[in-house]
């Protein structure tokens, strides 16, 4: 049988070859490479996916949490809580702005607990980053009543959080600022390195737009100080090419992940994400698709052996487990547990129903159970 990776770049091309493409040579035949109408036309289109006033493309996922927290006013010596169940560009961000990351513990749905934010607030916390995993939007509402009650900015780390929704509000459409990546592999990806900051504030908009272009405002001034972190304009012609296909991306993500739960549910050896329902007050895009196995590196073994790719998040560590320095670390002992067991299969919508189903029966054979027979529903 021909093999499933984790990721099938490959595929993903040849699905994509026919329109981007053309895309791709219609920029450079206009020799429109930076700051051009492709990124306007991208940041409007964003903005209006997420119901949101503006987005500025960035040139990556970690330069829009940086800029996002310089916006914001977070100051060395400052404090900003942060799950340690994230990427290390989360807390690179904070350490770059001067600031010490104050890791703290996840939920059972892997997300920030609530209760361990409010443990964590000290008088020089100065706000607050909650991260949208896998494709699910963490508990925002409670965060900004919390946040509020302590006067912290809120940063939205919304780089895996694309597309879902918490009682009918996009993901990324919540924090002071929100940050988005377009990493390749993401369900909104370009080919390279890119990223977006979304907010709904003309004066955060534009302090932005001037840091991430050396200080210049839209007239081409130079009014402060500033940086170079712009997306470029082919990776947003790209990227428009893509977006208005997200929609049926996530849908079929989410078909994927009906086909998993409901082959994977009856086993106690797993812990899985909750399936998607449209009646729920959550609605998921599933990025990733994060479950906690027993026995599980045996269990990648067998699946790498049956063809299977898996990979664990963030090499397998929680950004405590790494042993930097500058950093605050408080209870994270359900992260610690999760961790010894964690891992992600193959979620993307480049993956068909039947290798869904063939990865089903891979680990349940692994675990002793019979192979998955789905209901006939009549």
């Amino acid at each position: 049988m021909k093999n499933i990776p984790f990721y099938d770049y490959e595929r993903m091309y040849q699905t994509e070859e026919l329109y981007v493409s053309e895309v791709i040579n219609d920029v450079l035949r206009r020799s429109d490479f930076i700051l051009r109408d492709d990124l306007s036309k991208f940041e409007i289109g964003m903005a209006a996916y997420l119901d949101a006033k503006y987005a500025i493309g960035v040139g990556n996922g970690t330069d829009a949490i940086w800029l996002a927290l310089l916006v914001v006013g977070v100051k060395p010596g400052d404090e900003v809580i942060l799950p340690s169940h994230t990427y290390i560009a989360t807390a690179d961000a904070v350490k770059f702005v001067g600031a010490t990351p104050v890791l703290v513990d996840c939920d059972t749905d892997h997300s920030i607990s609530v209760a361990a934010i409010e443990a964590a607030i000290t008088k020089r916390t100065s706000a607050v980053i909650p991260v949208n995993l896998n494709g699910r939007a963490c508990r925002l509402e409670e965060i900004f009543k919390l946040a509020a009650k302590h006067d912290l900015k809120v940063v939205e780390d919304n780089a895996q959080g694309l597309g879902a929704k918490l009682n009918g509000r996009s993901a990324g459409n919540f924090g002071d600022l929100s940050t988005l990546s377009f990493y390749p592999a993401k369900i909104l990806g370009c080919y390279g390195d890119g990223g977006a900051v979304i907010t709904n504030s003309q004066e955060m908009s534009d302090r932005v737009f001037e840091l991430r272009n050396h200080g210049r405002d839209a007239s081409g001034e130079v009014v402060s100080w500033g940086f170079n972190s712009r997306l470029d304009n082919l990776q947003a012609a790209i990227l428009n090419s893509k977006l208005p296909r997200l929609m049926e991306n996530i849908r079929q993500r989410r078909e994927i992940a009906k086909i998993y739960i409901s082959g994977l549910a009856d086993l106690n050896e797993l812990d899985l994400p909750a399936g998607p329902s449209e009646t729920s007050e959550y609605f998921d895009s599933f990025q990733n698709f994060e479950i906690v196995a027993e026995k599980r590196d045996e269990l990648r073994e067998s699946m790498k052996k049956n063809g299977v790719g898996t990979i664990l998040p963030w090499a397998g560590k929680a950004v405590h487990q790494f042993g930097l320095p500058g950093i605050k670390i408080m209870d994270v002992s359900y992260t610690e547990a999760i961790f010894k067991g964690i891992m992600l299969l193959p979620m993307n919508q480049y993956l068909d129903e039947s290798e869904a189903r063939r990865i089903v029966d891979v680990i349940r054979e692994f675990y002793g159970y019979p192979k998955f027979i789905p209901k006939i529903l009549k």
